[in-house]
């Protein structure tokens, strides 16, 4: 068989001519690496032009996609957030506007405070026990007597203090996210954007006590009805009844966690808040409860330490100040350290309050991230500068499954 000529090789494809090689003294210098960034796109040949439509893309060479992190020119990068940067966004928003929110918390807790101390000093005034116990149902009755109406002033205070909550946590949502975009809030100017939507605040509020008052009411008749018809034996049932009416109390707050959010935010009515509420929360209820737990129970020990001092000076004090003290002195001793004590729970409360509250607001914003793309309508803000004296997102238009968190397996999203 005859062999082809030499030089008369068949072409196997475009192999690239190696006869074209620099020489050896146009080598590069050391300390000079190659520029990785002229190497070839998919799809592009050696030498070849590139395609305008990858450098439009800014893709690096093979077509992998180059990260950019997401902006953060406030308290949060805007994207969906973790559960360490809410915790972070929360101190940072306090420190931030640290005067506006400490003041409108402490002013809700002063109030709050100030009508539970007025009751138990009033309760330590007016109730006092015979020394020989009571002998007349007269007697009895000048105890009992403010006693159930200490009970009835706790209860109507507590409403109030539910109803001043409410609405105090859609008001600090204002300064959360207009930190986002690295805007401080001012006092004036936080109540001045808040002054609509204090009434559906306000409706938001007795709405939601009337339904905690109505579970309650109706786990006490029933439990009256089961023990009154099976006797001890009904407590069988009737304390896995109050399990469950606690375990569905939790479940509602935590499923109405950013409704006074969503009203002062995006202009809600009560129950538009509401429906809002329930469907951001929706497939994340877990993970709200988890944070809103831990955020809680640490709240509760860093006030109990702060607080547990006084606690146990009340009981030192007095037997130093007044060891051999009459009953009115003993009740004024008494009167004092409950001033002091309450004093202290005021300022502790309201900074708990406020991180609390920012907490919240933080996981509203995160929702509205996973779910309507806010972080999108932020970036917009951010680089328009549009509405700097607005709230961010209060006219974002919403979008129902915009873009679920997580995304869908082979999905990504590039600043998730």
């Amino acid at each position: 068989m005859s062999q082809p000529e030499p030089g008369n090789q068949p072409q196997w494809g475009s192999q690239p001519q190696w006869g074209g090689q620099p020489p050896s003294d146009n080598q590069p210098q050391w300390g000079s690496p190659p520029q990785w960034g002229n190497q070839p796109y998919p799809g592009q040949a050696w030498g070849a032009p590139v395609d305008p439509r990858w450098q439009a893309a800014g893709l690096p060479p093979y077509g992998q996609p180059r990260y950019i992190a997401p902006p953060k020119p406030g308290i949060v990068p805007l994207r969906p957030l973790l559960f360490g940067e809410i915790m972070d966004g929360a101190f940072q928003t306090i420190r931030r506007n640290a005067k506006t929110m400490f003041s409108s918390a402490l002013i809700v807790q002063i109030i709050s405070t100030g009508l539970s101390g007025v009751a138990s000093i009033g309760f330590l005034t007016m109730a006092k026990v015979p020394a020989g116990g009571f002998t007349s149902q007269a007697e009895a009755m000048s105890f009992f007597g403010p006693v159930i109406g200490m009970m009835a002033g706790v209860m109507a205070i507590s409403l109030l203090s539910a109803v001043l909550s409410a609405i105090l946590q859609g008001v600090l949502a204002i300064p959360v996210t207009r930190s986002a975009l690295n805007r401080r809030t001012g006092f004036k100017q936080m109540w001045s954007l808040a002054r609509s939507r204090i009434l559906p605040l306000v409706g938001y509020g007795l709405l939601l006590l009337a339904g905690y008052l109505a579970i309650v009411v109706i786990v006490v008749l029933l439990g009256a009805i089961i023990l009154a018809s099976l006797g001890p034996v009904g407590l069988v049932l009737a304390i896995p009844l109050g399990l469950v009416a606690v375990a569905a109390c939790v479940w509602i707050y935590t499923k109405l966690m950013v409704a006074p959010a969503a009203i002062t935010v995006e202009e809600l009515g009560v129950f538009a808040g509401i429906q809002r509420s329930w469907g951001l929360t929706t497939g994340s209820w877990w993970r709200i409860f988890g944070i809103v737990l831990l955020v809680t129970f640490m709240v509760g020990v860093i006030g109990s330490v702060v607080q547990m001092p006084i606690s146990m000076a009340t009981g030192g004090i007095t037997a130093v100040v007044s060891p051999h003290a009459s009953t009115q002195q003993l009740t004024t001793t008494t009167i004092v350290l409950t001033v002091v004590s309450l004093i202290v729970s005021a300022l502790v409360g309201a900074v708990g309050f406020a991180f609390q509250t920012s907490v919240a607001a933080l996981i509203y914003m995160d929702l509205r991230m996973r779910r309507d793309g806010l972080d999108l309508e932020l970036l917009r803000l951010l680089e328009t500068g549009e509405d700097p004296d607005g709230i961010p997102g209060r006219h974002a238009v919403r979008q129902a499954n915009f873009r679920p968190w997580p995304p869908a397996s082979g999905q990504g999203y590039p600043h998730g």
